[in-house]
């Protein structure tokens, strides 16, 4: 029985002229087939398949780099401490997302989390060193240096999160409806009778947060008692601490909206602990539709559900747009107004009705 043919050059790194040779063909076919081009008959792509197989080759991506200038890696800022990050499931699954999303275009994520003023520098470095082709940021707060760093470095980018005013005209964004979303929460509570409907908002300097609370206050027009709105920080602790400022400044409040499902589980417990039946003296609604919280508590939770790893898939499949990949145009996208940046995406939100309201 003949013996299996040797390798080529034992003990070393498969080249592609190794798999060139294995295969019968040129280095420029070799080439083409493993790069995913096209031109190539199928009966000699499938030999140099099989050849790459045999050998184990695998791509230098640092010689690629040398020659396409491309370093088949995004950037992915998340301008939140640590400690947020991996106590929120918001964060990990619009980080799946846009992790499946690049997978399967074969491009590596580089998750850069910034904790504080120092970390901006370390920023404004990586990026200026050519390490990514590309950045996408999300979760801003006002006055963040971040987009500046970006735009410095002149890297194609998707933002997640509707941007400050003055950045609208010229980047692009995915977000979701959020004052749209508040406005059906609170139309509901209104609808089930309620008329003192407090709303626990997240961190004002972020968009969201904003957003949300002008749908809050859209829906109790002429005017919502500003007595009945307190701000959290998007943590069940914060969202404790809203809920009992608001029950000792507005006793009789019979509903609250909570402007994520974090938030509302804290101000579930203290309505608990306070002896107010849910819904039966206080109806509560949250968003996000996070299934690590909302379901998980007692009674589950009504709240606004927003496709976040949805989201995350969006903004890579914008972002590899840019960068030369040939994609379809995300189902929602729409030109920015203000300016001519490229096309931003706006999904909707669902009102989940569940025991709490």
């Amino acid at each position: 029985m003949p013996s299996e043919p040797p390798e080529p050059f034992p003990g070393s790194r498969p080249t592609l002229e190794a798999v060139a040779s294995r295969a019968g063909v040129s280095r420029a076919t070799a080439s083409r087939v493993v790069r995913g081009g096209a031109g190539v008959r199928e009966a000699l792509a499938e030999k140099v398949r099989r050849a790459v197989a045999e050998l184990g080759y695998v791509p230098n991506h640092a010689a690629r780099t040398l020659v396409t200038r491309r370093t088949g890696a995004v950037a992915v800022i998340i301008a939140e401490p640590e400690v947020r990050i991996f106590s929120d499931p918001f964060f990990s699954r619009q980080i799946r997302g846009i992790s499946r999303e690049l997978s399967a275009h074969d491009t590596q994520l580089v998750l850069l989390l910034l904790d504080g003023p120092g970390d901006h520098d370390r920023l404004a470095r990586y990026l200026a060193g050519g390490h990514a082709d590309g950045a996408l940021a999300f979760s801003l707060h006002a006055d963040d240096p971040i987009p500046a760093i970006i735009r410095r470095a002149g890297l194609p980018t998707v933002y997640g999160g509707r941007p400050a005013a003055d950045l609208a005209g010229w980047v692009r964004y995915v977000d979701a409806d959020n004052r749209g979303g508040a406005r059906a929460a609170v139309r509901y509570l209104r609808g089930l009778g309620r008329r003192r409907i407090a709303h626990i908002a997240g961190p004002l300097d972020q968009t969201s947060a904003l957003d949300r609370l002008d749908g809050y206050r859209d829906e109790l027009a002429p005017g919502a008692d500003p007595a009945l709105i307190a701000e959290g920080a998007f943590t069940e602790e914060s969202g404790a601490l809203a809920m009992a400022a608001l029950l000792e400044r507005c006793p009789d409040l019979d509903a609250v909206f909570a402007a994520n499902d974090l938030m509302a589980s804290g101000a579930l417990r203290v309505l608990k602990e306070r002896g107010r039946a849910v819904p039966g003296e206080v109806a509560l609604v949250g968003f996000d539709d996070m299934d690590a919280v909302a379901a998980a508590t007692d009674p589950p939770l009504t709240t606004v559900r927003q496709d976040v790893e949805g989201m995350g898939r969006l903004m890579a499949r914008l972002l590899l747009r840019d960068l030369g990949r040939a994609l379809p145009e995300p189902a929602g996208a729409r030109k920015s107004e203000g300016g001519p940046a490229p096309a931003s995406v706006i999904t909707p939100t669902t009102l989940i009705r569940r025991a709490s309201a």
